[in-house]
């Protein structure tokens, strides 16, 4: 049910209600984002709440959600604000975001059951139980981030994207607040190359990150988040700038697709505190156990990191 409103300052408000699909901890998502570098000046998370903004086709949605569950009881009340009342398209496109975003539709029956059997992980899947993948927002932010953080500390390359979100991006004003939403694929693709090279700085950077706009805006998501894997990542390593390692990056980090990892030296040294009992743990295996979980091995990589240390997830 839709309930709708309108504040003092004329902006629009209408709330409703999403089912996660249990066990699902809020709090341990909000935990994870309050440590994701990428994200950090996005959103708002205060007393249990999470606020950001969301662009559709230049109309900005800023939404706040909060728990109203249990973990194993699920219910998530969310709140839309925006300068005009939404249409039942956007205001689905909306809840589908916040969706997509939360992971809320996983299902993790069968992967806590493989953790649960495999004794050193066992521990790390009571410590993190209920948390579902938090991803970027969208796949293209997910895609934009790849291309700016290629050999660049990601604190830098956070601070770029807060530069590209105030030039391109669209914003609202909620509570004295103003949130800003990444670009839309088709915004930034009619940019050009001098107005981002101030806030880039890097010529070939540039380049990649028009050549992912221009691919984004020419693509259907759902096309993304339902093709075969393969055909996926062939379509993504064809964008200049995006190499087997981001296109791995995009494919789980972006679309949730959990089949595959993108395997570097963080993940590697997680692994190796669960699994390795001081020492390092060889690729063999680590390909070996991550064999074991098969299309969850993504989600049990995640956790992998999420023990060790969520402010190292990249």
């Amino acid at each position: 049910m839709i309930h709708a409103d309108r504040t003092a300052l004329g902006v629009s408000s209408e709330e409703g209600f999403l089912s996660p699909k249990s066990p699902f901890d809020f709090a341990k998502s909000l935990d994870f984002l309050g440590e994701f570098t990428p994200m950090r000046d996005d959103h708002l998370i205060d007393e249990h709440s999470l606020t950001r903004a969301v662009s559709f086709g230049g109309q900005t949605v800023v939404f706040r959600i909060r728990s109203t569950g249990l973990v194993k009881n699920p219910r998530l009340k969310y709140t839309l604000f925006s300068e005009r009342a939404l249409s039942s398209g956007i205001r689905e496109a909306v809840a589908d975001r916040i969706s997509f975003f939360l992971s809320l539709s996983d299902d993790l029956e069968t992967f806590y059951r493989i953790g649960y059997g495999d004794v050193d992980f066992a521990p790390v899947l009571q410590k993190y139980y209920g948390l579902h993948h938090v991803k970027f927002i969208t796949p293209f932010e997910c895609a934009s981030w790849a291309v700016l953080s290629q050999r660049y500390p990601m604190g830098a390359a956070q601070k770029v994207k807060q530069a590209i979100m105030e030039k391109f991006g669209t914003g609202l004003e909620v509570d004295r607040r103003v949130y800003r939403a990444f670009p839309d694929p088709s915004r930034l693709a009619r940019a050009s190359e001098e107005e981002l090279m101030p806030l880039v700085r890097n010529k070939r950077r540039v380049e990649f990150l028009m050549g992912v706009a221009k691919a984004f805006s020419e693509i259907d998501e759902h096309f993304l988040r339902t093709a075969k894997y393969d055909e996926v990542e062939r379509w993504l390593t064809k964008i200049d700038g995006i190499g087997e390692w981001s296109s791995k990056l995009i494919m789980l980090r972006g679309l949730g697709r959990m089949e595959k990892l993108a395997v570097e030296k963080r993940l590697l040294k997680a692994a190796s505190t669960v699994y390795g009992h001081g020492k390092p743990l060889a690729q063999p295996r680590f390909d070996q156990i991550a064999e074991k979980y098969g299309p969850w091995k993504g989600y049990w990589a995640y956790y992998l990191r999420a023990s060790s240390s969520m402010s190292s997830v990249k």
